[in-house]
């Protein structure tokens, strides 16, 4: 496999990656159900391309793309506020053919010929698959320091507890329908950015880019991953882009094989391969602890002396 290859192989792998981690964000963290992510990871796409086919600057481009995106996120998050589960998932499928329909037929987006986008020059550098994976390794390192920071905050604890029982926690005084809006907006804005750098990385898109099947397999990669974890959907999206290669032979049976996983993981171990309650990722702590001891905290300490001193 020559490097170019492999390149362009994770270039892919880290875009996908980018926007399974912005779907985790909205059915991880908030709990709501998002089938047409993709609809958004287009919309983020057609932003940036036709802003720099038209001379803009690329970086510029991309934070374009995210607004516009995440302001479609934050209507759609209004409009989920009275829907819910099932009802709230039909929708958001619904919104994904809609897009994909307008991408299909507008004239600024190129219709059903596509749309042809020049490799943006950064910084000086022509981009190819090696820098736009370089790029994107950095936005999900940032993305995953900021998700950290976000979960330890009030907000990303107004999530968790959302996501647990929303009655409970408007009973506690959280303002249940303005953290769901947020969700959407924070989680739509970064399929948005995926969706920008897919565009300049690939050089061309078209509506079938955002089908419907890309929803399918983003919700694949935060479901096998571990929902509700930030390794989780990196590693279900490096999973699941790496199937194709690992499945050459079987070129014609992806599809089936995407279905049959993300039914596995449904039926038999909901919480994903490395989820916090997987117990493969149990096996793999347990291993870890034996060679790792885990460091003693300060209440440790204390609680020995208590022990010792009876």
């Amino acid at each position: 496999m020559s490097s170019a290859y492999l390149y362009s192989i994770l270039a892919t792998a880290t875009i996908f990656t980018l926007l399974a981690l912005a779907l985790n964000i909205i059915t991880g963290y908030a709990g709501q159900a998002m089938m047409g992510i993709a609809a958004f990871f287009g919309i983020g796409a057609y932003t940036a391309a036709i802003i720099t086919t038209n001379g803009g600057n690329f970086l510029l481009a991309l934070l374009a793309g995210m607004l516009v995106s995440g302001i479609f996120g934050a209507v759609l998050g209004v409009i989920s506020l009275r829907l819910q589960a099932d009802f709230l998932a039909i929708t958001t499928i619904g919104i994904n053919f809609v897009m994909v329909a307008l991408f299909n037929r507008l004239k600024i987006t190129g219709g059903t010929l596509g749309l042809t986008i020049k490799k943006p020059v950064l910084f000086g550098v022509k981009m190819n698959n090696t820098y736009f994976f370089y790029m994107t390794v950095i936005l999900i390192v940032v993305l995953c320091l900021l998700l950290g920071k976000m979960r330890r905050s009030w907000f990303g604890m107004a999530l968790a507890s959302i996501n647990n029982d929303p009655g409970a926690a408007r009973s506690f005084g959280i303002n249940v329908s303005r953290y769901q809006i947020l969700a959407f907006t924070i989680g739509t804005a970064v399929a948005g950015l995926a969706g920008g750098v897919y565009a300049h990385r690939m050089g061309f898109i078209s509506s079938s880019d955002f089908a419907f099947v890309v929803s399918i397999q983003a919700v694949s990669m935060v479901v096998i991953g571990g929902l509700g974890t930030l390794r989780g959907p990196i590693f279900g999206a490096l999973l699941i882009t790496s199937l194709p290669e690992i499945l050459r032979f079987a070129d014609d049976y992806r599809e089936l094989v995407y279905g049959l996983l993300l039914v596995l993981m449904v039926r038999f171990m909901p919480e994903g391969l490395i989820g916090d309650d997987s117990p493969v990722w149990s096996a793999l702590m347990k291993l870890w602890r034996k060679f790792v001891p885990k460091k003693k905290t300060r209440a440790d300490l204390i609680a020995e002396s208590v022990e010792g001193g009876r």
